[in-house]
């Protein structure tokens, strides 16, 4: 089975990261991409580059997938979600769904 590779938006919390890659999941942040301050459409575009999921805090993602806008996928999260539940979440999707699952697709934790 293919697994999801994440694409950390600029504000997700260096914990999570840690989670994740401490349970050996690909995580690749806006600074490994040199991609700080970058518009959230040009986020969008290297990530389905990348064949990468977005994971985000920030609604303007979903108004760019529901404009039709291509995506790899994008998992959004409410600011008040605590980083456990953030790691439980995206490790729930990354051991349930592959990536053309996630193509064009949005989760909400």
């Amino acid at each position: 089975m293919d697994r999801i590779r994440y694409y950390m938006d600029e504000h997700v919390a260096k914990a999570v990261i840690r989670g994740l890659r401490q349970r050996g999941v690909d995580v690749m942040t806006v600074v490994d991409a040199d991609m700080l301050g970058a518009k959230d459409q040009e986020h969008l575009n290297f990530a389905f580059r990348e064949c990468r999921v977005i994971f985000t805090q920030d609604d303007d993602f979903l108004q760019l997938a529901a404009k039709g806008h291509p995506h790899a996928g994008i998992v959004y999260s409410p600011q008040h979600t605590s980083v456990r539940e953030i790691i439980q979440g995206l490790m729930l999707i990354y051991q349930v769904l592959e990536p053309k699952e996630m193509a064009n697709h949005c989760e909400f934790l």
